[in-house]
């Protein structure tokens, strides 16, 4: 597992350079922030995160399957990162940050019209601090 990474994954360069050639300036892994969101736009109070489907859980989708051995350790291991999502994405809206999730499999080349405005209607909407 020290070969995952958490940072410059595939998925993660993929929403960079559609955001990026949408013309949005964005900061990296801030590490001021609650869970040290992969893309950060300060001025619009804005964060977005890039999960992976395995690791994060991503509902209804055929990544996050379970493995099959040692099944208390995985369904533990997911328990946590799911939990530690909410908690950091509570804590960012607490902070009047607004939150984006973008899942692994939203990144596939099909996707990325979709997931282009996705991203603009997210970043062009006022923050809403009363979620």
């Amino acid at each position: 597992m020290s070969r995952i990474r958490g940072r410059d994954t595939s998925p993660e360069l993929a929403v960079r350079r559609l955001t990026h050639s949408l013309g949005y300036h964005f900061r990296l892994h801030k590490k001021g922030l609650p869970g040290t969101p992969d893309l950060v736009f300060a001025s619009r109070s804005k964060v977005i995160f890039v999960h992976g489907c395995f690791w994060h859980r991503h509902a209804g989708c055929k990544r996050a399957s379970s493995p099959t051995s040692r099944i208390e350790y995985w369904a533990e291991k997911f328990r946590r990162n799911v939990e530690r999502d909410a908690e950091a994405e509570r804590a960012l809206r607490y902070l009047g940050w607004d939150v984006l999730v973008i899942w692994q499999c939203e990144t596939k080349a099909r996707n990325m019209g979709p997931l282009g405005l996705k991203i603009v209607e997210f970043l062009e909407t006022a923050v809403n601090h009363f979620d």
